[in-house]
This record gives structure tokens, sequence and C-alpha cells, in this order.
């Protein structure tokens, strides 16, 4: 685990220090007890950003909060890599345009979900020797993607298969976010239309009315006949037979990467 050597407040050891306020003003040199002064009177903590300047440069923050963001960051970032994996397209050297449609709008879906996409031409026999057709292939499925696409790595043959692979251009990956913000937003509406129904519903039900405790009297009859209880028991074991066993159902088949 990595340990914060940040140096904040008495841990900033220089004497003097170039001090920026927490609206990003320049408030120029100090000493540091007069700095840490100025951030405590805020609320705010300073903070060594520069230690390498001569004087060091501090910056004036709500450390606690700066920290939060960036581990909240960092942990989006990481759930975004997570969150990308490779797909596969294949095509032959001599595939029909309805063909190649299909799998361009199968590209362009893979890279709007962020993921990047292997595409794959595959020659059999006498193919081999048309390698450039392969090439124009590949050089068509980029022109085609537009601006949806970089190029992660260039075309490589690979014995008979004909390999490049294409990644979220940065345009790709702002359209992903901008349908998953809204995906969120959507879900969240729906998510308080539920609660506001719920509550409305319950506030609808009339209160449950206290039940009456039984009298003596009703209590020593219970008491005094017990085979009642028993006669009523002997039924319960022919109602509880063995039940059937449930049918398996057939295990679930995961989506396919390739295509």
């Amino acid at each position: 685990m990595n340990q914060d050597t940040t140096r904040i407040n008495e841990g900033i050891r220089a004497r003097e220090v170039r001090v920026i306020s927490a609206e990003g003003e320049q408030l120029g040199i100090m000493s540091t007890d007069e700095a840490i002064r100025v951030a405590q009177e805020q609320g705010l903590d300073l903070v060594e950003v520069a230690a390498a300047s001569r004087p060091p440069v501090c910056r004036i923050m709500d450390y606690g909060r700066y920290k939060y963001q960036l581990k909240k960051k960092q942990q989006g970032s990481k759930k975004r890599m997570a969150g990308q994996t490779m797909k596969e397209v294949k095509l032959r050297p001599k595939t029909e345009v309805h063909d190649y449609q299909v799998k361009l709008k199968h590209i362009n879906r893979f890279l709007l979900e962020g993921h990047k996409v292997k595409v794959t031409v595959r020659f059999r026999g006498r193919e081999m020797a048309h390698k450039d057709l392969g090439l124009e292939m590949l050089e068509r499925i980029t022109k085609d993607a537009g601006d949806l696409a970089t190029v992660g790595s260039p075309p490589l043959m690979e014995g008979r298969m004909l390999q490049m692979v294409l990644a979220p251009s940065p345009k790709a990956l702002v359209i992903k976010r901008a349908k998953d913000e809204e995906r969120e937003k959507q879900r969240a509406q729906e998510r308080a239309a539920r609660m506001a129904a719920g509550d409305k519903n319950k506030a609808g039900q009339p209160e449950p009315e206290e039940e009456e405790e039984p009298e003596d009297e009703d209590l020593d009859d219970d008491l005094d006949d017990p085979e009642e209880d028993d006669e009523g028991d002997e039924g319960e074991g022919d109602e509880n037979g063995s039940a059937g066993e449930a049918p398996k159902g057939a295990a679930g088949q995961g989506n396919a990467d390739a295509i």
C-alpha cells in the first residue's frame, strides 16, 4: 500500500514558502508559520505541492477533500479499464457488401460501448495469394469507422489471418459517457418514481386494527380440550407430502465476443 508522503501544515520543513490561495491566487512568499495561520483561519490546510522549488510552493486547500476526490478519480479510471474488453469481428477477403455492412455496424457498436475491436481477415487455400485484398479490406474498415476509431495495432499477418486492433476514439468515449450518464439519470428517476409510488400506497393503507385479547374462559377451554389440537395435527402430514423435484434449467450461455 502506498504511503502518503505529502507534507502538510506543521510537516512542512522549509522556513519560507511561496503560497497559492484556495482560489489559485499568488499570495507571495511568507514564513511557513504565517502561511499555516492564514490557512487555518480559513479552516483549510497548507499543502506542499512543489517541494523542489526554491522556496517550496504550497497551496491552501482542504486536503482531506482533495484526497477523497483523487481516490474517486482513480477508482473511476480503474473501473473504466476493467469494463473495457476485446471484441473480435471476422471477415473474408471477398466478404459480400451486405455482410460487410453488418460487420461494420457491429464494429461501430463495440467502439461506442468503449471496447477495443480485433478485426480479422481469414484466408483459405488459394486466397493466400491475394493478401492485398485483406489489406484493402482492413483499410476500408478503418476509413468507414471514421472518427469513432483509432488504430491500436496496425495490420499484422499471423499464419492465415491478417489482424488489426481498433480502439475507441476520444469522440466515441465522449458519446459513451453521455449515454451512461443519461442511462443513470433515467434509472435514478425510475427509482424515485417507485419510491414515491410505494410511499403513496403505504399512506393509503388503513392502520391494522388491534386484536382483542381472548377472555380467560376461552383460554381455559383450550387447555381443557387438548384432543382438538391433536386431531388437527394428524392431517398435516398428508398435505405436506414430498414435492417432486423441480426440473433443472439449461445452463445459460454467455454472450459471444467474436462475430
